[in-house]
This record gives C-alpha cells, structure tokens and sequence, in this order.
C-alpha cells in the first residue's frame, strides 16, 4: 500500500551557472510530497489501525528530518563561493550548504537520501519524494 503526505516551505536560492533569471538569488513556496510504502496495521485497537502510518506521523518525521531545517533558509550550493561569503556575514543567517546546486532534481535526491533513512526507522518504505519548485515545475526521486 502506497501512501502520500504533502508539506509546503520557503526558501531561497540560486543556480550559479543557469543561463536565465535563476542565476539571481530568489525565493519559492515550494511542496513536497512524500510516499511511503508499507503494510496496513491490522492491530486491533491500535491507533494507527487500517493505516500504513498515521499522516500526522508522516508529517512529523519529514518536518523534524527536513523541512524544519529548509523553510525560510537559503540553499546553496557549495562552490558558489561569492553566495556563500555573503550569507556568512549575515548574523545568524539561516543556510544549508549543500554538494550541489539547489535545482529541483538535486533538492529532490538529497530530499530522498536524507528521509530514505527516517522512514526506514520506522519500518517503512520511502518510495518518492515529488519536490514541486512552482505548481508547475517538479522533479520525482524514486526507489529504483
């Protein structure tokens, strides 16, 4: 059984090298979705009974894994080295330097390996992770 939560955060970033306006610092709303695989609890009596996970407990684990640490953080990518010397004068900016750069399919895949773990504590299977950077524009990291 196959089931999915949707979180919503901001950040910021940028991509270094893109050939258009995203080479500008900016911001979005981004969504993320995530899908867990795992039998239904058949416990009797159980809170969870007739559900894979609670979404309550679905959401807590992405929040305190991920999105608590992304909203209203810049993300940057670590060779954008003049970025990186601007937040860091910045007091108690909020930055995740990241391997890199914060495209949608990046932020997706370290979305993926970063609650791949999390789930599996659990006893759980995180099969995708879909990180829409606009209502329009998202990119999928899937167990292969």
């Amino acid at each position: 059984m196959l089931i999915t939560r949707r979180l919503e955060f901001d950040s910021g970033h940028r991509i270094p090298n893109h050939k258009s306006q995203c080479r500008h610092l900016h911001g979005h709303r981004y969504a993320l979705e995530v899908t867990i695989s795992g039998k239904i609890v058949e416990t009797e009596g159980a809170s969870d009974q007739g559900m894979v996970m609670d979404y309550s407990d679905v959401k807590a684990i992405a929040k305190s894994e991920l999105v608590d640490l992304w909203d209203h953080a810049f993300l940057v990518y670590r060779n954008d080295h003049d970025v990186l010397h601007f937040l860091k004068s910045i007091p108690g900016h909020k930055t995740v330097v990241l391997d890199a750069p914060p495209t949608a399919e990046n932020l997706a895949l370290a979305a993926f390996e970063t609650l791949d773990a999390a789930y599996a504590k659990a006893g759980l299977r995180l099969e995708r992770v879909r990180l829409f950077e606009t209502p329009n524009n998202w990119a999928d990291a899937v167990r292969a």
